[in-house]
This record gives C-alpha cells, sequence and structure tokens, in this order.
C-alpha cells in the first residue's frame, strides 16, 4: 500500500468557480500546494488575476459570468482552448439573499436559484468533454459541489431561496453522480459550516460569537475547507461517490444547542 501520495494532486488541472475569494480561494491554494494546475474563475477579472498573482505560476486566471447558461458554455469553451482534459472541477460560485418573508422578491429567488443550482449542473454539462477524457474507472475525475449546512438543517435567517437552493444542489449531486459515475467521473459535496467570508459576514466579523454555538468551538479556516476538498479530489477520495462532507464543526451532527448561518 502506497499511502505516501493519497492526497497529492501533482499534474492534475481543476477549475474552482469563485476561487478568487473565500472559500473558493481557500480550495484553490490547497490545491496549487498539492500540486495541481489550477484554474481560478469569477466576474472580476482583477480578483482572479490578484489571486493567481499571490497563489503562483500554477494558479491561472479565467474570469467568467456563469449567472448564465450561455456563460457556462463560455467558460467551458475558454477553457477547451487551453486545455484537452479537466481532471477536477469544484462548483462553488454563488449567491445568497435575505429579505422578510413579506417582502421577498422573484429577483431574489431567481437569482440564488440560477447561480447556485442552475449553473453547476449546466457548467458539468458543458465540460462533461473534458472531464470524461480525464476520467476512468482507475482515476476518476472529480465534481465537487460546495453546498452548505443550510441545505440540511434550517437557521435564523430569511434566506429563502439560498437554503432551498443548497438543498437541491446536495440531492442533485446524488443525481449527477449517479450518472457522471457511468463515464469516470465521481460526483461529490462539501457542505461548509462557519467560514469567513464576504458571504458569511457574521463568521468574519464576529467569529468569537459565532464559535459560541459550535460545538468544536471555533469557525472555520482555511485548512479545514483546503483539507476536505483535496482529500476529495485526490486518489483518498476515489472511491466516495454522491456523498456530502459536512465541515462545519459539529454543529448539523453534534450539536445539542441553537443553530447558526452557514
Amino acid at each position: 500500500m502506497d499511502t505516501g501520495t493519497l492526497f497529492r494532486l501533482d499534474g492534475r488541472v481543476a477549475l474552482v468557480t469563485g476561487g478568487s475569494r473565500g472559500i473558493g480561494r481557500m480550495i484553490a491554494a490547497g490545491f496549487v500546494a498539492q500540486g495541481a494546475k489550477v484554474y481560478v474563475s469569477s466576474r472580476k477579472a482583477e480578483a482572479c488575476e490578484e489571486t493567481a498573482a499571490e497563489l503562483g505560476s500554477n494558479c491561472i486566471p479565467l474570469p467568467a459570468d456563469i449567472a448564465t447558461v450561455d456563460g457556462c458554455r463560455a467558460l467551458a469553451a475558454a477553457l477547451a482552448e487551453r486545455e484537452g482534459q479537466l481532471d477536477i472541477l469544484v462548483n462553488n460560485a454563488g449567491a445568497a439573499w435575505g429579505v422578510p418573508f413579506e417582502d421577498f422578491q422573484e429577483a431574489g429567488w431567481d437569482k440564488v436559484m440560477d447561480l447556485n443550482v442552475k449553473s453547476p449542473f449546466f457548467l458539468t454539462q458543458a465540460l462533461h468533454p473534458l472531464l470524461k477524457a480525464s476520467g476512468s474507472g482507475a482515476r476518476p475525475a472529480k465534481v465537487i459541489n460546495i453546498t452548505s449546512i443550510d441545505g440540511q438543517r434550517l437557521n435564523a435567517w430569511e434566506t429563502y431561496s439560498y437554503q432551498a437552493s443548497k438543498a437541491a444542489l446536495i440531492h442533485l449531486t446524488r443525481r449527477m453522480a449517479a450518472r457522471l459515475v457511468q463515464d469516470g467521473i465521481n460526483v461529490t459535496s462539501i457542505a461548509p459550516g462557519a467560514f469567513p467570508s464576504s458571504m458569511n459576514k457574521a463568521a468574519r466579523d464576529h467569529g468569537d460569537a459565532v464559535a459560541k454555538n459550535i460545538p468544536a468551538r471555533r469557525i472555520g479556516v482555511a485548512e479545514d475547507m483546503a483539507g476536505a476538498a483535496i482529500y476529495l479530489a485526490a486518489r483518498a477520495g476515489d472511491y466516495v461517490v454522491g456523498e456530502t462532507i459536512t465541515v462545519d464543526g459539529g454543529l448539523v451532527h453534534a450539536s445539542l444547542g441553537a443553530s447558526i448561518d452557514g
């Protein structure tokens, strides 16, 4: 048994959407550290370029707006111009919307559901030829959807479309896994809890207060997220199919107290 390379990603090509900041950047940095060539994508070209410059020559900016199906297909085409195959796709780009029930707008529903559910599906579909070119039973390609603990349990915030979208993506992960495993492509998801980001300002700005409601008594750090993603992306996770790994310090599965936003 060779365990020395179980978590290495040498020679692997990855694409991380929403990869210029927050959880996406944590994952991109972890992949680069393990030897992968990582394309980071987001709407803002400058942010992608800054992240790539910080993470080094194995990180390449590939800005795109994947809020529409056409945008997903454009990103896939741009990657296909540069690579003949894709080993790892991380569907991380997402949006949230919080408004009281009486005032919740259709725009807030459609924006979140489109980016959080529709885009991961259609981007994976558009990249299917590149993923299939990489994957095999012996060494599958990987699709990792970034879901949320908000898709597993309720929180106190009136983020109706966000919570619904993450629950939908968890189930979509299982359905996609059942189909794509036939092509040597493993689909899984990571459900983060409280990690500091622009989407989770509570964890970012009030980490000590948030940590009091988490069994582990702290919020997540970059290594926690990178570690889970590396495990699923590397040889170590080759036999994991359709699973959602919850990375939240025990809030969902080991909590006896009040919930917080994840």
